[in-house]
């Protein structure tokens, strides 16, 4: 006999790759919506002290709403930009995500929902991760910067 469950187990990760030093910050969740990214950013400020935050975001919806606007209108030091539509490519995100589900769950057999959920998580936060993503699209060394 085998066990076949009706509906399939799911939890859902924010993330945020630090693109300078390489470190990733996740969160796992069970639902994603406006308020939890909000708090989702909270922790990156308290990560983050006092550095200023340019946080880029997809257009998923819960990354819109009044308790992201709130957010914005107490902390001077986070400003959000937003990814063009369908350009996950653009996102280096999308690829610390890729390298997760390679090294915890692609050819990789679970019975327990929760390990795998920890070990994705806990692969995502114990390592840090090459990207180009400031040699492509940062400014160039020594330059001048205006708006």
């Amino acid at each position: 006999m085998v066990y076949k469950a009706p509906q399939r187990d799911h939890v859902h990760f924010y993330g945020a790759l630090d693109v300078r030093g390489g470190r990733e910050i996740a969160l796992s969740t069970s639902t994603q919506s406006g308020e939890v990214t909000a708090d989702f950013i909270r922790i990156l400020l308290v990560l983050f002290p006092t550095q200023p935050i340019l946080l880029l975001l997809d257009r998923a919806p819960w990354h819109y709403g009044p308790p992201i606007n709130q957010l914005l209108e107490e902390n001077d030091r986070l400003h959000l930009m937003y990814f063009p539509v369908a350009c996950p490519d653009l996102n280096p995100q999308e690829h610390i995500w890729a390298l997760a589900r390679e090294a915890i769950s692609h050819n990789h057999a679970y019975r327990d929902f929760d390990l795998l959920v920890d070990d994705f998580e806990s692969f995502l936060n114990d390592n840090f991760f090459d990207n180009n993503f400031m040699d492509k699209y940062g400014p160039p060394p020594n330059s001048i910067i205006l708006f």
